[in-house]
Parts: C-alpha cells; sequence; structure tokens
C-alpha cells in the first residue's frame, strides 16, 4: 500500500463504504446490521481520529488557505462523533437504531464526497510528493495508537476538543 497520505484516506473511505452498501441492502439481517455498524463504529473512531490528531492540523499549519475546509470538516467529524457514540450503545432491535445509522451513512458519505471531490485536490495540489508520504507516514503511526471505541479516552478527549475548540 502508498504512504502517500490521501491514498491512506481514500482507501479508509472505501472499506466504509463497503459497510454502507451491505447495511442498505434489503436481505441484510439484524444481526449483521449490527455487526456491520460496529466494524464501521471502529473505523471511524480510528479514521476522525488520524485526520483530527494528524492531516487536519498539518493541511492547516503548510496550507492556511484550506483553513475554512479544515474548520468545516473538524465540524462533521463532530456530527460523525456523536452519531458513533450513540450507535455504540445500541442494539439492532432499538427502534432508531436504523434510522440512526442512516443519518450516519448520510452524514458521512457527503464528508467522504466532499473530500474526495474537492478538499483531497487542493491538498495534492499544494504539498508536494514527499510531504504526502511524510504525512502518510505520521497517519499509519496515529493508526496504530487510535482509539478503537468511542468509549477510550482518547476518543473522548477528540470528541470533547471538538465541541470547546
Amino acid at each position: 500500500m502508498s504512504n502517500d497520505a490521501i491514498v491512506i484516506l481514500r482507501e479508509d473511505h472505501k472499506e466504509v463504504r463497503a459497510l454502507f452498501r451491505e447495511f442498505q441492502r434489503k436481505d441484510v439481517t439484524p444481526a449483521r446490521k449490527g455487526q456491520i455498524v460496529e466494524k464501521v463504529v471502529e473505523l471511524l473512531t480510528v479514521h476522525t481520529y488520524i485526520e483530527n490528531e494528524v492531516m487536519y492540523p498539518e493541511v492547516r499549519r503548510l496550507l492556511p488557505d484550506l483553513e475554512d475546509d479544515v474548520l468545516e470538516s473538524y465540524e462533521e467529524h463532530h456530527v460523525a462523533d456523536v452519531l458513533v457514540m450513540e450507535l455504540s450503545t445500541m442494539k439492532p432491535s432499538d427502534e432508531r437504531f436504523d434510522a440512526k445509522t442512516t443519518v450516519l451513512i448520510e452524514s458521512v458519505t457527503h464528508h467522504m464526497d466532499e473530500e474526495e471531490s474537492d478538499w483531497f485536490p487542493k491538498v495534492r495540489e499544494g504539498l508536494g510528493r514527499t510531504q504526502l508520504r511524510e504525512l502518510g507516514e505520521q497517519l499509519l503511526a496515529a493508526k496504530e495508537r487510535a482509539p478503537r471505541s468511542p468509549a477510550q479516552p482518547s476518543a473522548l478527549k477528540k470528541a470533547v476538543d471538538a465541541v470547546v475548540s
């Protein structure tokens, strides 16, 4: 796999999209929906962590013209974090489980589409290959230490930071 930061983030997006598609299939059982959401919660917890801790601060520092895009992304992550936290405590039999998951899917899909079509090209244009590889190395290192559950202290700190900053 490439160490290019944008390639790493796109791969994460691809994995999440595949789970979203599976969740939305008509023939998926409630038990499988629960498994899918568990995996989505884990993947999004890791993904938002590495973007918030590495990607966004570095892009903000290196490409100040993208400040508004970064701030919007932080807010979109905050919304996803709230939904992920709530979903992590729910069961597929809960009345709002499917509805809450659908809102998460819509919100995160919008965010990924915007990043891929607008933000990533701006970042790629503004940073050279070397910087993107260095950023990718930092993302991979952050993935190793990233929380896997929204209830872990580092995930809670990230959520609190998004609210108070």
